[in-house]
Order: structure tokens, then C-alpha cells, then sequence
């Protein structure tokens, strides 16, 4: 089978982390469209076990916590038994983003459905990869209260914070909420300092990759069709921004910030991290 050399999966890298979506790094590459959802895959595993492996022992302080949701190949509401028995995935799909408050790291996401399941799994993931006492901070969804105690016990500072909405003279606007009027903070363990419980950090995040990720843009035709190519699409895009973006505020990487590198990567870089994989995999073969 022929393969891209290393320049042409640069530039569909390229274009798939600036925000393009398939059909224009088509157009803008001149690469085939099977050959591009082909490469985002392979590349999106490689992104997602390369972190899995790095991100570890992490000297995290204050982490946020929150949920974004879209949907792959249809919304729930327009899903039928048909569309199920042809794809088991379609339907809402909610994807779940930690962010170290201090050095912008996303150590930990995952995709699922907005249960404790999800929810337990996600805290689990987070709790592996720090140490010592941190701070947490969600907004006021219940399944937080009882997996954040299962997961970490007593040895958490923990506490919730939700928005208060008030009526606005102005009509009604598709997605723009209502004035925020103040916020409504609880202790929950520990002893959180209150000068840090926000959930700024995580929402931002939030609108970045709805920026940057065209399945999560709204009011648009680029949702995935599949969940494999929804995954792999999340790890390159977290990719990207943990060890190739600059963050403006930190004027560095968020990955170079909480340790992990010592080095601003570019995508060169993961491509030949890339192919290191291949070698590998060549070796055990």
C-alpha cells in the first residue's frame, strides 16, 4: 500500500488542526478524502496514547471541570430505530475536559454520555494523573457530588459553583443566556480557597474548541458520522493545543508550562512521532 510521505501528512495535519474540515483539506491538500479520514485515525491514536503515557504524576493545584455537548451522525431527538440498528453511536454524545486552572493543561477528557458512568470513569482518569492534594471545581451538576467523594475520599478540596440567571430586557437569543446576575458557590470537601473557585478556565476551553474543532462548531454540517473518527478528531485537536499551540496569556505551551516538555513541538513533530509508532508496529509484526 503507497503512503504519504512526511510533508503531505504534515499539511493534512495542518489543515485539520486550524480548523478545516475534510471536504476543504481535500480541496487544499489534493490528498483523497478516504485517504484523509484514513490518516486522521491513525494520527488521533497516536495523540491519544501519546498523552495517555505523558501525562502523569502531574503537579496540579486547582483543576476545573465541566461538560460540551454535540452529537454524531444525528441529534437523539432524530434518531430511529433505523439509524440505530446502522450505527449503534449516533445520537448525543457529551465530551468531558479537566483543565489545570494555572498552566492550562487538558490532562484528562473523554467521551461518553452525561451519566455517572461517564462521569466515574472521567474522575478515575483524573485522579491517576496527579499527586497530592488538589482543588476542584465544577458547576453545580449532582453526579459531581457523589464521584468526585467515591474517587478521592477526603483528600480533595472540592467545591461547586453556579451561575444565577436573571431576566433581560433584550429578546431571546438561540444559545445566548440570560444576564448572569452572581454566583452561588458551596463547599463540598475541604477546604477549597475561595479565591480560586472559578470555572472560567474550563469554559473558555469550551469556546476554544468550538473555535478550533469543526464538529464542535455550531449550526453547522461538520458533526462526525462515526465515533472513531469523533475521537480521533478530540485527541489531535487536544494535541495540537497542549504541545503545538501557544497559549496567549502563558506565551508558551500548555504542556511545556506544566512540565511535560521542555520544547515547543510543531507538527513535524508529531508526524515523526507518528511514524515511530509505524516502526514500532512494523517490529512487533
Amino acid at each position: 500500500m503507497n503512503k504519504l510521505g512526511s510533508t503531505e501528512r504534515a499539511q493534512v495535519i495542518r489543515c485539520l488542526i486550524d480548523g478545516c474540515s475534510i471536504r476543504a483539506t481535500v480541496r487544499i491538500t489534493g490528498v483523497a478524502k478516504k485517504t484523509v479520514m484514513r490518516l486522521l485515525c491513525e494520527v488521533g491514536e497516536v495523540c491519544a496514547d501519546y498523552q495517555d503515557q505523558v501525562f502523569v504524576n502531574l503537579r496540579s493545584r486547582r483543576l476545573q471541570l465541566d461538560e460540551m455537548w454535540t452529537w454524531i451522525y444525528c441529534k437523539a431527538k432524530n434518531r430511529t430505530e433505523e439509524i440505530a440498528r446502522k450505527n449503534p453511536d449516533a445520537g448525543d454524545i457529551w465530551l468531558w475536559v479537566c483543565v489545570d486552572a494555572d498552566s492550562k493543561l487538558v490532562p484528562t477528557w473523554m467521551l461518553g454520555r452525561r451519566d455517572m458512568v461517564t462521569a466515574t470513569a472521567f474522575v478515575e482518569d483524573i485522579a491517576k494523573r496527579v499527586r497530592g492534594r488538589i482543588q476542584i471545581t465544577t458547576d453545580a451538576f449532582k453526579v459531581y457530588l457523589n464521584v468526585i467523594e467515591n474517587v478521592f475520599g477526603f483528600s480533595v478540596n472540592y467545591a461547586t459553583l453556579q451561575k444565577v440567571f436573571g431576566a433581560s430586557d433584550e429578546p431571546e437569543k438561540r444559545y445566548s443566556p440570560a444576564k448572569c446576575i452572581g454566583c452561588d458557590m458551596k463547599t463540598v470537601i475541604g477546604n477549597p480557597d475561595p479565591k480560586h473557585v472559578s470555572t472560567s478556565y474550563v469554559e473558555r476551553q469550551n469556546w476554544t474548541v468550538r473555535t478550533n474543532l469543526r464538529r464542535y462548531t455550531r449550526l453547522s454540517n461538520g458533526f462526525s458520522r462515526k465515533f472513531e473518527n469523533h475521537a480521533a478528531a478530540v485527541a489531535l485537536n487536544y494535541f495540537a493545543y497542549n504541545f503545538i499551540k501557544i497559549h496567549r496569556t502563558l506565551r508558551t505551551s500548555p504542556a511545556m508550562a506544566a512540565g511535560v516538555t521542555d520544547r515547543l513541538w510543531d507538527v513535524e513533530d508529531l508526524v515523526a512521532l507518528w511514524e515511530s509508532y509505524e516502526r514500532r508496529a512494523e517490529r512487533a509484526a
